[in-house]
């Protein structure tokens, strides 16, 4: 198995591990806080450093810096050494001038991001939100070091650091909250622990990757300032994608308590096979499409992108009709303790049926950001994002009223869907590359075997005598991987995943 081939199943491993500690962190707070308030008023207080998080650090920053230090490692390792050490300091400066900016603004934005809430519930959600901003800063470095590792195709530390980050939400829920009179703050306290745990983990790595540091701030590299010009069109893409997320937050908080939280708990299922597949092969690939395009070698390019797309297909497509079918035992599974309740249940499975839309669509912006980014175009991508954030508010506003929450999911859903197709076409177009599209007679083996697995998974949930949750499950989870296998090889689809893996080079 090649190098790429390696690096996606090593990618793939260990987010597994890291969406395992996410569902059961997931399931801890379900048992311990339900789909309430205090829930709620948590996600908002988490959404503005998550935002800044996905927007300056594990985003615009990683994006625009992983291109110009691959640049940097192929050419001068020195020079990638000395512009590595610089955008550590620059976010070592920037990053406590950001927590400290929104740790003072919190009562300024937080009741414009929750105008739903009480006056009562505003107010927890500011205190929550000073106790988490300070992970905007810890994550911040974190991400950077990934941005580095990544670059270096170290590949295994970055997909398990979030690991660590979820054990601490987990001992935060479980452990920390009983020191508080509301233990919604020990789930807060947790997110710092967590933060801290995924950058720590990294270091060692980073050091064994043959980093050296250097306290120069100014003036600032040639290459950090190119990855900061470029860092400005990744911004307002990502600034795009989120306000979907802030527009949806802010409706849900003038819907039944809990609506946040039935957003939240269907993001993650929805997003599982998005973390483990789709966005494992973008990880792998960026690297590699960039130093394609700067050799000018667009045959590989396009070959290596091809074979990304149909691996996505092969795994999101099935995985889309699966939670479908699944969705409500999954979440009666996984979350329905305690505090959480049937209509909670109920709720969220219906958010979660209109997610899926988007899902395809969702992989495809995954890959096709990743190829204009390698291309080095920040713009397009960021165009396109502000067509669909454009579908999504209007849907959101047209929707909310005869589909509640359900309204929000739909809109998010067909946005993802127009955001995906339309990167595609654009792509296609900019880059002037043929034959990274898979054919149509691929495309067709695998909804032929995606409609027998369906069958059967759908057959096993209705007519076979199952006395749990688990046993539905399971049996419908081994049964639709055996039926998709045993139909694809039916229908001459011999691509099968591992494959593909193993005819992916450098």
């Amino acid at each position: 198995m090649r190098r790429f081939a390696r690096d996606i199943v090593i990618i793939a491993a260990a987010t597994a591990v890291s969406r395992v500690f996410g569902l059961f962190r997931d399931i801890v707070i379900a048992d311990k806080f339900g789909a309430g308030a205090a829930y709620d008023a948590y996600l908002i207080a988490f959404y503005v450093p998550h935002f800044l998080r996905r927007l300056l650090a594990e985003g615009a920053l990683a994006l625009s810096f992983i291109p110009v230090y691959t640049d940097y490692l192929k050419n001068d390792p020195g020079e990638a050494s000395k512009l590595a050490a610089n955008a550590i300091n620059l976010s070592l400066l920037t990053f406590p001038l950001i927590v400290l900016a929104g740790i003072f603004l919190a009562p300024y934005f937080i009741p414009f991001l929750a105008s739903g809430f009480s006056p009562s519930q505003q107010e927890l959600t500011v205190e929550l939100t000073r106790v988490i901003f300070p992970f905007i800063g810890i994550i911040g470095l974190a991400a950077l070091v990934m941005g580095i590792l990544k670059s270096k195709k170290t590949f295994f530390a970055p997909a398990f650091a979030p690991v660590f980050f979820n054990i601490g939400v987990i001992a935060g829920a479980l452990f920390l909250g009983s020191f508080f009179s509301r233990p919604i703050f020990g789930l807060a306290f947790g997110v710092l622990l967590g933060g801290f745990g995924q950058l720590f983990f990294q270091l060692p790595y980073l050091k064994r990757s043959g980093f050296s540091w250097s306290p120069v701030l100014l003036p600032l590299h040639p290459g950090l300032k190119r990855a900061l010009k470029m860092m400005a069109p990744v911004v307002l893409g990502l600034v795009a994608m989120q306000v979907n997320v802030m527009v949806d937050n802010k409706l849900a908080s003038h819907l039944v308590a809990g609506s946040v939280s039935s957003l939240q708990y269907a993001t993650r299922l929805y997003q599982l096979p998005l973390g483990l597949f789709a966005i494992a092969i973008s990880t792998a690939i960026l690297p590699r499409l960039s130093e394609r395009w700067a050799t000018g070698d667009k045959s590989n390019y396009a070959e290596m992108l091809n074979r990304g797309i149909k691996i996505s297909l092969l795994i999101v497509v099935p995985a889309t009709l699966g939670l479908f079918i699944l969705g409500k035992p999954i979440i009666k599974l996984l979350f329905e303790h305690r505090n959480f309740l049937p209509s909670d249940t109920v709720r969220t499975t219906h958010v979660l049926h209109l997610y899926l839309v988007g899902l395809v669509g969702y992989s495809f912006v995954t890959l096709f950001s990743r190829a204009f980014y390698s291309m080095k175009d920040t713009i397009t991508p960021v165009i396109i994002s502000s067509i669909a954030v454009g579908v999504n508010v209007a849907l959101d506003l047209l929707l909310i009223g005869p589909m509640k929450v359900g309204g929000l999911a739909l809109a998010t859903g067909v946005s993802g869907l127009v955001n995906g197709l339309l990167l595609l076409f654009a792509f296609r177009s900019k880059s002037g590359l043929q034959g990274f599209l898979p054919g149509s007679l691929f495309l067709a083996r695998v909804l032929a075997s995606v409609g027998v697995m369906g069958g059967v998974v759908l057959a096993v949930r209705e007519f076979v005598p199952l006395a749990s949750d688990f046993s539905i499950v399971a049996l419908g989870v081994v049964a639709g991987i055996v039926s998709y296998v045993c139909g694809g090889l039916a229908f001459g689809l011999k691509e099968t995943y591992l494959e593909e893996l193993v005819k992916l080079g450098d």
